[in-house]
């Protein structure tokens, strides 16, 4: 019996399909106290993560070992003061330390704030800025260490001290090698007392309107990726489960740890830096993953290149992004296997997705989780027929918070009562709802670019963007791209005295990516006399997308 059984209560119809699903935790439910060490203490040679790199390194790792590994991160941490309630910003690409270093987190009470390795020296400055980070676990890999030391320096407070640093992998000047603290730290470790209802894990994520905010789940979360790991990705006890998300995306929590070790699934870690096809597919083979789960522009590069066998591989599921259909069908065609597709938020756990039981439906978002009351809401808040598009909110059952939705947004109350207005949480996202129960995607209301698999907000180029002297006025919009689903365009009304070439558009994409983590950079730029424009003197980025 898996694990999560003992939390959650289901109901299925006749095809297998689940109709409803309760979950009761105790309110002091920790994920690493009452999910990682239970299962080592019942199961201690069950797999838990199979790791390797690009330098064929290898690890696997027990729920024993993770245990174990947690508790002496837990020690160590704690002789360095970390307490419960401290947020510990955490930037570990897909090293395997990660995972230990999380569970380690949860058990002290800490608040954990993964971040992609991705950010430049700004986007670590932000976010150190924003908020009091008592620690920062960096990997040295590709010069994160050196990038966090600048933002620190930059940062610095009379009100607060600066964050204790920790490096991962090797020593870094002002860096506690966390390795070797956790090497000769202790064993043993008692339970700290947490409540279910502390926070536990904050995101940050992309800005559109705004840099981006602090979305913060609490010590439930984990329980409502059951549903995301067994009945999405199919994740089975015993598996392997291979997500490709870097661990500074939510998409890790979906899929590279609560859900997957909750419903028994070992975890399938491959650490790279430059997505190579052919290699992922190898690795599929070789450890004989059983479910996988990628963005779209993963299974594109597939399709393009060839989809090779893959025997092992039982379900496939996708995320974040336009699905061609041509790739849809093509992987089918190879494989046997349906893309199903999901969609959630930051701020959610899978709210709509082509379930185990359900006909898997080519483009369509699927159908709602059994843990949400979805709905799709006009500009008044009325619900709106089938065929008609409407925003996607969720109402809340018996009038309490559902499982998985975030608890707040990092200091800034205004913003959660704004998102929870009129009683239901607003998604910001459009779709409609066919005569099946399958819901469409419509459109984003926040403009959120989707690229390569990453999430930009557009604020923080047109920040960038605006500084070039050559700009008098500016937008960034996503518009397609056959490789990545969309990329970055931006569109510019220049300055007196320039003119456009391609000398300039060359010299404004070195000003601006020179700034921006690579996922970020501009790729298209388009010269314009006028950006359209509502009467309001809202930008009408539809037209720019054209």
């Amino acid at each position: 019996m898996a694990i999560y059984e003992r939390f959650a209560q289901e109901c299925f119809d006749e095809h297998g399909a689940l109709l409803d699903i309760e979950v009761n935790y105790p309110d002091d439910f920790n994920f690493g106290y009452d999910v990682v060490d239970a299962i080592a203490r019942e199961t201690p040679d069950k797999t838990a993560l199979v790791w390797c790199n690009t330098k064929n390194e290898e690890h696997i790792f027990s729920f024993s070992d993770m245990k174990r590994l947690s508790d002496k991160c837990a020690n160590a941490l704690l002789s360095h003061d970390i307490r419960q309630g401290d947020k510990v910003m955490v930037s570990l690409k897909r090293h395997y330390e990660y995972w230990y270093v999380a569970v380690a987190l949860h058990k002290i009470g800490a608040i954990l704030v993964p971040v992609t390795h991705m950010l430049t020296v700004e986007d670590f400055a932000y976010r150190l800025g924003v908020t009091t980070i008592r620690a920062v676990v960096a990997t040295t890999e590709d010069g994160v260490a050196e990038k966090v030391t600048e933002a620190v320096q930059r940062t610095v407070r009379e009100t607060a001290p600066a964050p204790l640093l920790f490096s991962v992998k090797h020593p870094a000047e002002g860096f506690v090698d966390l390795n070797q603290a956790v090497d000769k730290a202790s064993a043993t470790l008692d339970r700290i007392a947490t409540h279910a209802t502390d926070p536990m894990v904050m995101y940050f994520t992309s800005g559109t309107t705004g840099y981006p905010k602090g979305v913060i789940h609490d010590y439930s979360y984990p329980l409502a990726h059951v549903v995301t790991a067994k009945y999405w990705q199919q994740a089975e006890d015993g598996g392997l489960h291979f997500t490709v998300s870097e661990t500074g995306w939510a998409k890790a929590s979906w899929g590279k740890i609560y859900g997957q070790w909750l419903v028994g699934s070992a975890v399938m870690v491959y650490d790279f830096d430059n997505f190579d096809p052919k290699q992922l597919a190898n690795i599929i083979n070789k450890y004989k993953v059983t479910s996988f789960c990628a963005p779209p522009t993963i299974y594109r590069y597939l399709v393009k290149k060839g989809v090779p066998e893959m025997p092992s591989l039982k379900h496939a599921s996708t995320a974040g992004e336009y699905l061609s259909p041509e790739v849809f069908r093509r992987f089918h065609e190879r494989t046997g296997l349906y893309l199903c597709e999901g969609y959630g938020q930051t701020e959610t756990t899978l709210l709509t997705a082509n379930f185990k039981g359900m006909g898997a439906v080519d483009g369509s978002m699927g159908r709602p989780s059994p843990l949400y009351d979805l709905d799709l809401v006009d500009a008044e808040g009325n619900s709106v027929p089938s065929g008609k598009v409407g925003e996607i909110v969720i109402r809340p059952k018996n009038g309490r918070r559902p499982l998985g939705i975030f608890s707040s947004y990092l200091d800034n109350p205004e913003l959660y009562e704004r998102a929870w207005r009129g009683g239901v949480y607003h998604t910001g996202d459009s779709a409609y709802k066919d005569e099946n129960g399958y819901f469409w995607f419509h459109g984003r209301f926040d403009d959120i670019i989707k690229s390569g698999g990453f999430r930009i907000g557009p604020f923080e180029i047109e920040n960038i963007l605006n500084k070039h002297p050559a700009v008098s006025e500016c937008c960034v919009v996503g518009v397609p791209d056959s490789l990545r689903g969309q990329a970055v365009r931006a569109v510019i009304v220049l300055n007196n005295g320039y003119e456009t070439s391609l000398a300039l558009d060359k010299e404004i994409k070195d000003f601006c990516n020179s700034q921006l983590a690579e996922y970020k950079w501009i790729r298209q730029i388009g010269f314009v006399t006028d950006i359209p424009k509502t009467i309001s003197g809202k930008i009408r980025k539809i037209e720019l997308k054209m």
